[in-house]
């Protein structure tokens, strides 16, 4: 009999999580201070950040072990499945084998609670009482809102104006485990005031929700600011799900040829590709394929400019250098709420770079039309930021039916899509559009690039 579902004892989970800033080729640009233009320190990030996540965005240790209290939670859900997708191939009719890494088991639905549970975790040791945070589709918002729960800690959640209106559950998730979320642009932080005097009807960004969210956050000596991608420490928390998943091709006996994810800012798909880009610095896997989805009309890492610029659109964190759209640019209301950020994680655009990994851009329509088409053959409704990866997946697995080559191909499935539900009904219906990449208004944004001397 095939087998289908590899899976790992609860013994098996991995109890560290890998850091690559020790073996890249080429060490990682500095991240700098937006005051003084020289590297960010441990006491710059310090309002923000409890001290052991800051010495974990910079360490120089390989590996980083997991504390045994959130081992303890992450066996809630983990070790999560790798599922061989027989339907799929036979729909297709294609002689590769595809494999996703199903994250949508989380109890939030998707792979946001490696990081918010650990997050919530060092800021409840360091003795903070509250967190503040954004959230996009409302993943990242309801993970933490898990986590914080887990911890007694108090948060408040600025969610993207558009996605707060196109999915109501998540916020009802939210609130379920005792989180506050508000739309965003909101009347309760300068920054979003001021949007709103400049356009009522704004759909808001995630660049302006963490704008809110960092205001939030320095404003009380309660609280901390906690994010869900692009940094470092978050990044490294999300590689368990790579970690978990080579074991797991070992048990298969196989190794993947290609690994695909979706990036919005970035940690679901460094959760997977970090752990193979290592086996393709050591040369042990150097032909390996890692493909970074995104959305056509949120393009950062395919047509956003390699640049120093700011997380958010009021200017308050610091200058990261990354693939970005501008951080004034306020991205199409796409369905795929998570991608619709203007900069992507530094350490993923680094590995661009290097050319460790690429990148691809996938319209809205043919995202959905892949999403239908792996429910219709594997059963998974999935979120529609998860369909980029398996757009990207279903049109490596095609080229093997051209070519005759049974390569194996690996899907990052990043979350479930039973709160997405409306998005299906306006692809099925013929009522979702494509939204083109907006050339006009990237220039517009990119001309408000901050000056530094490393500006390329």
């Amino acid at each position: 009999m095939d087998q289908t579902k590899f899976t790992l004892e609860e013994k098996e989970m991995p109890t560290s999580w890998y850091n690559i800033l020790p073996d890249l080729p080429q060490p990682l640009p500095a991240v700098l201070h937006p005051g003084t233009g020289k590297s960010v320190t441990p006491d710059d990030l310090a309002p923000l950040f409890p001290m052991e996540l800051i010495m974990q965005e910079f360490s120089p240790e390989r590996y980083i072990e997991i504390p045994e209290e959130l081992q303890a939670i992450y066996r809630t859900w983990r070790p999560t499945v790798l599922q061989r997708a027989y339907r799929l191939e036979k729909t297709l009719d294609t002689p590769a084998k595809i494999f996703f890494k199903y994250e949508g088991s989380s109890p939030a639905g998707s792979h946001k609670p490696n990081t918010a549970i650990a997050q919530a975790y060092y800021n409840k040791k360091e003795g903070i009482k509250r967190l503040t945070t954004e959230t996009g589709a409302g993943q990242w918002g309801s993970a933490l809102s898990l986590a914080c729960m887990f911890f007694g800690l108090e948060l408040k959640v600025y969610m993207v104006k558009v996605s707060y209106n196109q999915k109501p559950y998540r916020r009802i998730m939210m609130e379920t485990w005792g989180a506050t979320c508000v739309p965003s642009p909101s009347p309760d932080t300068k920054a979003g005031r001021d949007v709103l005097a400049e356009n009522p009807e704004s759909p808001g960004s995630l660049g302006l929700a963490i704008s809110e969210a960092v205001e939030d956050a320095v404003g009380r000596d309660d609280s901390h600011y906690s994010l869900g991608s692009v940094l470092n420490h978050v990044l490294l928390h999300q590689t368990i799900i790579g970690l978990e998943t080579k074991l797991q091709f070992e048990k298969a006996g196989l190794y993947p040829d290609i690994v695909v994810g979706c990036v919005g800012g970035g940690s679901n798909f460094g959760g997977m590709a970090i752990p193979f880009a290592k086996d393709k610095i050591d040369g042990t896997h150097k032909d390996l394929k890692i493909i970074a989805a995104e959305p056509e009309s949120c393009p950062t890492m395919t047509k956003g400019l390699y640049a120093y610029d700011f997380g958010d659109v009021a200017c308050m964190t610091p200058l990261m250098k990354m693939f970005t759209l501008g951080h004034n640019f306020m991205p199409p209301p796409v369905h795929a709420g998570g991608l619709r950020y203007h900069g992507m994680a530094p350490l993923n655009c680094h590995l661009l770079k290097l050319g460790l990994i690429e990148a691809r851009a996938v319209p809205q329509m043919a995202t959905f039309e892949a999403g239908v088409t792996f429910a219709r053959s594997e059963g998974f409704i999935s979120a529609p930021e998860t369909n980029h990866a398996i757009r990207a997946g279903i049109d490596e697995a095609l080229k093997c039916r051209e070519t005759g080559e049974g390569k194996t191909i690996l899907i990052a499935h990043s979350g479930h899509g039973h709160f997405d539900m409306a998005a299906y009904d306006a692809y099925l219906s013929n009522k979702l559009e494509d939204y083109q990449y907006p050339e006009d208004l990237v220039k517009k944004a990119l001309d408000s690039l901050p000056q530094t001397p490393d500006q390329s």
